[in-house]
């Protein structure tokens, strides 16, 4: 049903063939609305993805997991394909792009969270991932021209802050979660983040946001299940429980997916990276009610503050 309702939002975004130049987003104050209402559905997604896929981590690898939650994302859009996917602006440089980030996001992305997730639990994983704007927005500035103004870069710049403050631990709590493991999460923000300005690129050409996702997903599919069978021990009888929980987590990203690449399809990426990646809030609040992983205190409840005050001070613009 959530896929559903997202898909229909095509309906909102112009398809039309000889749509190649920037947007006049300042002159287009619906759009830029519909984008930001889009972005907090992707955040939502994002954020609770996180946390269903601790639990189907209880059960399967990350490795594992990986190869049944991306493709059950892309078997959902291939279904949903004949009644969503408009064909008739197709570009081929566009497709080329989407399936160059497809091999990385979220295929890459997937299993370097699923990993960081296992390794340093929901909340710390999606609190540094929240670094993925910073290079989500230096990406479109270096890549795409994008003119980023000061108050996208104070909401960034925010955001960031609020989200360095959910991660901090005290020492006895960070113990076990120092040393290189931090770096599966920060690469993945890096790669999530620049895949955000590549898309862009790629809707620029042929603004057609489910084809976008559906390409990313198809060749990521193919990522994963090539990186699974990879494996030289052959995998135990694996529980129904985890499947399904993976399966879930997997429509919970493809829909933050699609809701992230309609909501750049109007809107700049200094925009929307911002409030995507206000996703370990709701990580955080998952989190605490159903995996006891994380206390709230005054650190979280400034963190959390200091984000949704970003974010509000991003969209009052």
């Amino acid at each position: 049903m959530m896929f559903v309702k997202l898909l229909s939002l095509n309906r909102y975004l112009p398809l039309s063939p000889d749509r190649h130049e920037m947007p006049q987003f300042s002159t287009d104050l619906e759009a830029n609305a519909m984008a930001q209402v889009l972005a907090g559905s992707s955040a939502f997604c994002f954020g609770t993805a996180i946390v269903t896929s601790r639990f189907g981590l209880r059960g399967i690898d990350a490795r594992a997991g990986a190869a049944i939650s991306i493709p059950s994302a892309a078997l959902l859009l291939l279904v949903a394909s004949p009644f969503f996917l408009n064909a008739s602006a197709f570009a081929f440089r566009a497709a080329l792009v989407f399936g160059v980030v497809g091999f990385l996001f979220p295929a890459l992305v997937a299993v370097l969270r699923f990993h960081a997730t296992e390794r340093l639990g929901s909340t710390v994983t999606g609190a540094v991932m929240g670094t993925g704007p910073l290079f989500a927005v230096g990406a479109a500035s270096l890549w795409l021209d994008e003119i980023v103004p000061a108050r996208a870069v104070l909401a960034t710049l925010g955001v960031v802050g609020g989200i360095g403050l959910l991660s901090c631990k005290s020492a006895t709590s960070t113990s076990t979660r120092r040393g290189w493991w931090l770096a599966l999460p920060i690469a993945a923000a890096a790669i999530a983040g620049c895949a955000q300005a590549s898309i862009k690129s790629g809707l620029l050409l042929w603004p057609n946001p489910f084809a976008a996702t559906l390409i990313c997903y198809s060749v990521s599919s193919v990522t994963v299940l090539a990186i699974d069978a990879l494996r030289k021990a052959k995998p135990a009888r694996r529980a129904a429980k985890p499947l399904l929980w993976f399966a879930f987590t997997g429509v919970l990203n493809g829909a933050g997916v699609l809701s992230m690449y309609a909501a750049l399809n109007s809107a700049p990426v200094s925009s929307v990276a911002p409030i995507v990646a206000a996703y370990p809030l709701v990580t955080l609040l998952f989190g605490a009610a159903l995996l006891r992983e994380e206390t709230i205190d005054l650190r979280v409840i400034a963190g959390a503050l200091l984000t949704v005050a970003a974010i509000g001070y991003l969209v009052s613009g």
